[in-house]
């Protein structure tokens, strides 16, 4: 199956679930593809003693998950030196969200 997800929080417990349900079915051998936008481009920030969501994120990238991120939200927010994430745009949500059997939004 092909699975769309779309994080628009950096709250820490939502981030990090949202991470974890992309690796998961990643390890069920999905097929996964994430939009970072809003606060969520943020996630790579977070420093949560309990709720690591950048490990998560890290994890995703290297078991395979394409990852995008919405440059305007990026830009808005000053982080383009910050972020390893491909800086994206709403054509490329779109297109995620038509590719994908199932979308998600966290």
């Amino acid at each position: 199956m092909k699975i769309g997800i779309i994080l628009e929080t950096k709250e820490p417990e939502k981030a990090w679930n949202a991470f974890r349900f992309a690796n998961t079915c990643l390890k069920r051998e999905h097929e996964v593809k994430f939009f970072l936008m809003g606060e969520g481009v943020e996630v790579e920030q977070i420093d949560h003693e309990k709720y690591n969501a950048p490990s998560e994120m890290e994890k995703f990238s290297y078991n395979g998950g394409i990852l995008f991120a919405c440059g305007t939200c990026i830009q808005s927010r000053k982080l383009e030196d910050q972020t390893v994430c491909p800086i994206s745009t709403m054509n490329d949500c779109v297109g995620i969200v038509e590719w994908a059997d199932k979308t998600v939004t966290f």
